[in-house]
């Protein structure tokens, strides 16, 4: 069993992450965005340490088996709060486990319901239908997202 970690941005090379998030199999996952440089990396991560600091979000790096997979957390959206799971291809099975994770941190954090979007890039997940209370598409940024309204208060 792989043994994964969280550690805050500042804790982490900078290098590894722009590896990561450059990552063409990943991007096409993604919103269309231009390619991170040094500059746009440190803006980011400082964006994300921002975000970190506010009240219901917890925003982190994800290492898994002591290598730098990608980056999680939960993030303000427009209608509450949201769960972002970003990962390495070489690390997208380790998926479910970090969701796992994100939803006890939302309980943490006393949300009652969060929301998590997926691109139009990937495939319903039957397991998600089954956990959410509502299941539609949106649009975001000009794409199309499936998007699950997840409860998780008490």
């Amino acid at each position: 069993m792989s043994q994964i970690k969280f550690l805050k941005f500042n804790e982490i090379n900078h290098d590894d992450l722009m590896a990561i998030v450059n990552e063409d199999s990943l991007r096409t996952h993604l919103i269309e965005h231009p390619y991170f440089d040094e500059a746009r990396l440190q803006s980011w991560i400082a964006e994300k340490i921002d975000i970190d600091a506010m009240d219901g979000c917890r925003v982190r790096a994800v290492y898994i088996d002591e290598e730098l997979a990608g980056w999680c957390g939960i993030q303000p959206d427009s209608h509450g709060f949201e769960l972002a799971i970003v990962l390495s291809k070489k690390f997208w099975g380790s998926g479910r486990a970090i969701f796992n994770t994100l939803i006890c941190w939302a309980k943490e954090l006393e949300h009652q319901e969060v929301l998590f979007h997926l691109l139009d890039s990937r495939r319903e997940y039957r397991s998600l239908n089954q956990l959410a209370t509502k299941v539609y598409k949106t649009e975001l940024s000009g794409r199309c997202f499936t998007t699950y309204h997840l409860q998780v208060g008490a």
